[in-house]
């Protein structure tokens, strides 16, 4: 006997139903305006059977394929701890310094910043750890990490007449089978800047994921195979 919907967490009957929205719309049987329509009513609900009928007139479900292409394209990718040494250093004095793309984060960074512009971009970073520690002497300059909504970010920095910001203060549950990334900031900002932020929201990521998805199944019309929305 199923658990009614009205009974089971929000989170994951929100997650089934945004899976679907994006795997209908990839597969045209969603016009790009009412994906994002049904998306937003989605993300804003927090009524499970509510969720359930903006999926109810879509005829495809989520399968293991598709949650596999979804885990390799949003989730942080992790890599062996051997993979990457455990220490790395980074110096910035008068000059300018980025770090991003898909690297590979080694457990410890040292960051030494002197009247530069530092930025690091965790957005497509590989975590070799489940914790990194970054320990920071900021002088007069500026730093900017960027990191995305799966990776949590705990700031216990002294701060003398500086500025240091962190908007992913978010511990949330750990993964089944692996722990959460987490960053650990540490150290000194004096008259400096530090901001810690989101550079794309999941949201974004999933409706730029559904696009991908929707051109690889074009039919090579440019339009897909588009049907109307129903429902609304």
């Amino acid at each position: 006997m199923s658990v009614p919907v009205a009974d089971r967490p929000l989170e994951q009957v929100k997650e089934e139903v945004i899976d679907q929205l994006i795997l209908n719309y990839s597969h045209g049987e969603l016009s790009a305006e009412a994906f994002e329509r049904r998306l937003d009513a989605a993300y804003d609900s927090t009524d499970q059977e509510y969720l359930v009928t903006l999926v109810a007139d879509l005829p495809l479900q989520a399968d293991p394929r598709y949650q596999s292409e979804k885990a390799a394209r949003l989730r942080p990718q992790y890599g062996r701890g051997d993979e990457q040494p455990i220490g790395e250093s980074i110096t910035t004095i008068l000059s300018s310094d980025h770090r991003g793309g898909d690297w590979v984060v080694p457990k410890k960074i040292q960051i030494k910043n002197v009247l530069g512009a530092l930025e690091l971009d965790f957005s497509n970073a590989i975590f070799s750890h489940p914790d990194v520690h970054i320990h920071l002497n900021c002088y007069l300059g500026s730093c900017e990490i960027y990191v995305p909504e799966g990776v949590d970010v705990v700031t216990q920095t002294t701060n003398i007449i500086a500025s240091t910001s962190n908007q992913r203060v978010a511990l949330g549950p750990r993964d089944q089978d692996r722990q959460r990334p987490r960053i650990l900031l540490t150290g000194r900002n004096v008259l400096g800047s530090v901001e810690v932020s989101v550079k794309r929201t999941m949201k974004e990521k999933l409706k730029s994921f559904a696009d991908n998805l929707r051109t690889l199944f074009d039919d090579g019309s440019g339009n897909g195979n588009d049907k109307s929305d129903k429902y609304y």
